[in-house]
Order: structure tokens, then sequence, then C-alpha cells
């Protein structure tokens, strides 16, 4: 059979401001990407959060992204990159504290939003991310974006590295996420979103928005937290995948 790892983006509300179901993703997912504090969450969310994944035996991850509350992580921003290795250490550094003040384990990272996006075509940025990963801890698992400069990266690190794909978004012919000022960059249709997973963990391939099919290495599918359909989403995807065959997994038993 199969194998595949369902994750999702979570912990990213803030004080009384709640984002997404993380409660009902954590019945779902096999993998939580905890924020750490700089695009959303903070440090009493990410105890709560990681002491429930803990207990529903979901991996946990560690998601930094920009010091950027207001723009959710998504806004570019233009930093050094010695400031880019630190921004990701800080971060990494309070994801496995909280971890083991709740008596659980960090097991993998994943950069957040705009970060994510600008590295995964800017190879020094990449570079600087994983070099912080690997300094802080080199046995992470590191979740990068298939076809992208942050697998290249951490593999250049030593990072042993999962390639992720996203339920919920649509890919460019060059394999880069459509930009989501497109129209057409997020899928909602559950149906659809199962149908191109099938295509990526069973046949490996991406199809884009033009028709052009990549080939790929899928480990790991993303479903967004923070949209409004990520329950349904996450649902149809995990028992569309189980019916057809294949085994759900946390990212440790994965990459293992």
């Amino acid at each position: 059979m199969t194998k595949y790892n369902l994750n999702s983006d979570m912990a990213e509300g803030y004080g009384p401001w709640t984002m997404g179901d993380d409660d009902g993703l954590l019945q779902i997912v096999q993998s939580a990407n905890i924020a750490c504090g700089y695009h959303g969450g903070d440090h009493n969310i990410m105890a709560r959060v990681m002491a429930s994944a803990h207990q529903n035996g979901v991996s946990i991850g560690a998601h930094p992204g920009f010091y950027d509350l207001h723009g959710f992580g998504r806004r570019q921003m233009q930093l050094s990159l010695s400031e880019i290795e630190n921004l990701i250490a800080y971060q990494l550094g309070a994801a496995l504290a909280m971890a083991a003040l709740v008596g659980a384990e960090v097991s993998h990272v994943k950069p957040h939003g705009a970060l994510n996006n600008m590295a995964c075509n800017d190879a020094d940025m990449a570079m600087a991310i994983a070099r912080a990963v690997k300094a802080v801890d080199s046995q992470q698992i590191f979740l990068a974006p298939t076809l992208s400069q942050l697998v290249k990266a951490g593999e250049k690190q030593g990072l042993k590295v999962a390639e992720e794909v996203f339920a919920d978004r649509a890919y460019m012919p060059d394999g880069q996420l459509a930009p989501r000022s497109r129209p057409d960059a997020m899928i909602h249709d559950s149906a659809i979103a199962l149908d191109n997973c099938k295509r990526m963990i069973g046949d490996q391939e991406i199809k884009a928005l033009d028709g052009t099919i990549l080939k790929i290495t899928a480990h790991s599918i993303c479903v967004h937290g923070d949209e409004p359909s990520a329950i349904a989403m996450a649902k149809t995807i995990k028992s569309g995948l189980d019916d057809a065959g294949f085994t759900s997994t946390t990212l440790p038993e994965m990459m293992g």
C-alpha cells in the first residue's frame, strides 16, 4: 500500500482571537504545523494545540514565518540572509521549548506563507532557512514544497526532506503554486481536490493550470487550516484516499 501524510497549519490564532478549527482537524490529519508566534499564534495557543496534537497521536512541526501578525505572514519582506537564519532559529527554539513543556516533541519544520513562497524560488534564501534548521536541530524533517529550491537546500544541508503538495491550491506550469491574487489559485471543491491528491500521491505527478503534467515526489499533502472548507476538505481527502487503498501515517513514520 502507498503511504501518505496529511498535514495542516494550526495554532494560528492570537490571544482571544481564533483561526480555524484546530481541534476538528486534529481528528483527521496526521501532522500539525504549529505557528510560532510571528505570523500567528502565541505561547498559550502553541502549548494548547501541541498538547492536543500529542494526545491525538499527531506529529508536531514548527511553522515559522515572517514577523507579520497584521499581514498573517503573507506579505513579502526583504531580509538579509543572517536575519532569515535568526528568524528561523528563534521560532524553532520557541517551538521546541513549548513542546518540551507539554511533554511532546517537534519532529519537522515547515516555513510559512510569503517566507516559504519566496524561498521556493530563491536558492540563497532557501539555504539560509535550511542552515538555521540544521544548526538548531539537525534531526528535524524539513517539510518543503515539491520542485522547490527549499527541497534542494534541505538535501544539500543533509536534512531529511519530505516533499509537500497542496490539496487546495492550483499549480503553475513551473511547479510553483498559483499566486493567491489569481481567482483560480484556490481549490474549494473537495471532489476536485481529492482527484488531484490521488494523482499526486498515486501517480506522483501534478497537473498544472494549463494542463502541463509535472513528475514529482510527494510525501505529504497540506490542507490549509484557515480556510472555511478545511474540515470538509480534510475529511473528503482522507476518506477518499483511504477508500482508494492508500494508508495515512505521521510524518516521522512516513520518512522513517
